[in-house]
């Protein structure tokens, strides 16, 4: 039988601490809030009562369950208070020394029975524990940001913890419907071992001027779904939580380059750009603890003047390829009124490309997203054409065949003879390098990469991508088509991966290399990202819907560009290639889906 917890202590009042009293005190047990001074105690308290009024607002809880809540806490100044509670969690910052007294203290104060828990996130849990005269006791409870809401808890055990107090601990989670993941005591635990490494990149390719804030924000909401981009995202965490996070896990993690902090986060810390507390970040906002941002000097201008500036005409699109892609952008830009070329190679496959828009728009029409006036119009743009001279009069041509390189070099040629001038020559592109492509043409000041992604008609977002030859008028021409059909163009130079792939495979690969090491299961790893991190999707259940072959490369490509150490493919993603589990395509690939 698990030991029933009835009272229990919390040290550290700010905003993770006051959730954690808030979980507790929700779910019918005593809480005993310990503070260092009176001015703490008070805004620990003012912060539990914000959020219990807002829930009330919001009608996720009774005035009356709220009333209950707040007489269940009893706040106190000084760690003398918690002499007789069942268990302690502490919420303090993340600094080792002040734990570590903090736990001397408590081991001092608390019955030889309680258990003593840290919410670290990155801190090692060995290491307070041994300030201890019971190591075997504490343990490592890390709740996620907002704790009353957020359904993940890691339990990390120490290789003292005992097991009863880890089963403890368990049931407790389960008590309060949270759903917890058992792990080892290792640097940055799951969720930030994985988070962290992908928050820095962004700050590397904001920092190297890669792409705007907004882009690589706005690349990672519409391209993957993420409930928020990276950069908003440590303006959230607190830019001094994240140096300190990444500078834990770099010196405790075995020094991966991936995690030591880039060097403009220190600087923005040292400025006092702490992020949304302080009111300014990578973002400026309303006041400091706003979560509204304002323009600054670093504010794009309004996207009409910005698309107007040099943006060529375009009437007349073709498009080049067969495939899922091609299909997607011939129906997108005839939606949008363009006209539309198809090219194919061979009638036959013109009549399945065709047969593929016509059902794709009958869908739209079934689902009521399309009126038949609009899907007949939209019919009638599109010419079908297995002859690359039928693109001799239109204003922009987009490439969407095999992804080899020596097919789109020899396409590319044949364009540069047969288009006329001005016309922008478009390559999709995901893993190529666009300025290889370009100089197959004697006109390489015309060429971008317009990186749609699949499928097309639905994803929201297309990378605009520049090489070191794309001229200005080009790339405003790429900019003002996507603003006509209706996507989101995040602009970004000609990098391996692009924004996108860039910073979503090597997480990928790190949680590929954390099954590996047998840290976790590839379930735990899921839950941990979905519910810890507001994921759509766990790691390992992408990496099956996208295909293990396919991630292969793009990381091995990655790898050979940046030649990163820590954007080496992880062997295991390799073996799982070569034995021919590819993920859902095959049947089988992290998880066996042949009962699906």
């Amino acid at each position: 039988m698990a030991r029933e917890f009835s009272t229990v202590g919390v040290v550290g009042l700010g905003t993770m601490g006051a959730g954690i009293v808030e979980v507790f005190a929700r779910n019918g047990i005593d809480v005993v809030a310990v503070e260092i001074s009176a001015p703490a105690l008070e805004r620990g308290r003012a912060t539990l009562k914000g959020s219990t009024d807002r829930a009330v607002a919001k009608g996720k809880l009774a005035e009356a369950d709220r009333d209950a809540l707040h007489e269940r806490v009893h706040f106190a100044v000084g760690l003398d208070a918690l002499h007789s509670v069942d268990l302690v969690i502490e919420a303090v910052p993340e600094h080792l020394d002040l734990k570590q007294r903090i736990f001397a203290e408590l081991d001092r104060v608390c019955r030889p029975e309680t258990i003593l828990a840290t919410n670290t996130s990155s801190l090692s849990v060995t290491e307070i524990s041994v300030a201890t005269s019971r190591p075997n006791q504490v343990i490592g409870i890390h709740f996620f940001n907002p704790a009353p809401v957020m359904k993940l808890v890691e339990v990390v055990r120490t290789v003292v913890t005992a097991p009863e107090v880890v089963a403890d601990v368990e049931a407790l989670c389960a008590r309060f419907g949270k759903v917890d993941v058992t792990i080892n005591d290792r640097a940055g635990f799951i969720a930030n071992a994985l988070l962290f490494g992908y928050l820095n990149h962004a700050v590397s390719m904001f920092e190297s001027h890669y792409a705007t804030r907004e882009d690589i924000d706005a690349a990672m909401k519409l391209g993957c779904g993420l409930p928020m981009g990276p950069l908003a995202l440590m303006d959230l965490i607190g830019l001094d939580t994240a140096y300190e996070i990444l500078d834990t896990m770099y010196r405790r993690g075995g020094r991966d380059r991936r995690h030591a902090p880039v060097p403009l986060l220190k600087q923005m810390v040292t400025a006092g750009l702490l992020g949304r507390k302080s009111g300014r970040g990578f973002y400026t906002y309303e006041r400091p603890g706003s979560p509204v941002v304002v323009p600054d000097e670093a504010t794009p201008p309004a996207t009409d003047a910005a698309l107007a500036d040099g943006a060529r005409a375009i009437a007349k699109v073709g498009v080049v390829g067969s495939g899922t892609m091609a299909t997607g952008i011939i129906e997108v830009f005839a939606k949008a009124g363009y006209e539309v070329v198809s090219v194919t190679r061979g009638m036959e496959k013109s009549a399945k490309v065709c047969e593929a828009v016509k059902t794709s728009l009958n869908k739209g029409v079934v689902r009521g997203k399309l009126t038949e006036a609009d899907r007949d119009a939209a019919l009638g743009r599109i010419s079908w054409s297995a002859t690359l001279d039928h693109l001799a009069d239109v204003d922009l041509v987009v490439e969407a065949v095999v992804e080899e390189l020596s097919v789109k070099k020899a396409l590319f040629a044949s364009l540069d003879e047969i288009c006329k001038p001005g016309v922008v020559l478009a390559t999709t592109t995901s893993s190529l390098p666009v300025i290889d492509v370009a100089m197959a043409t004697q006109r390489p000041a015309d060429v971008v990469g317009l990186h749609f992604f699949n499928p097309a008609p639905v994803m929201p977002l297309v990378e605009v991508v520049r090489t070191i030859r794309t001229s200005p008028e080009a790339a405003a021409t790429a900019r003002a088509v996507c603003a006509a059909l209706g996507k989101t163009g995040v602009v970004c130079g000609d990098r391996s991966g692009f924004i996108v792939n860039a910073l979503l495979f090597p997480y990928l690969n790190d949680a590929v290399k954390m099954l590996e090491a047998s840290y976790s299961t590839a379930d735990d790893i899921d839950h941990a990202m979905k519910l810890g991190c507001g994921y759509p999707m766990g790691p390992f259940e992408l990496l099956d819907v996208v295909g293990l072959d396919v991630s292969l490369a793009i990381q091995r490509e990655l790898y050979l560009e940046l030649r990163e150490p820590g954007f080496a493919p992880a062997p295991l993603l390799e073996h799982l290639v070569t034995a021919g589990y590819l993920g859902r395509k095959t049947r089988r690939g992290f998880r066996d889906h042949s009962h699906r």
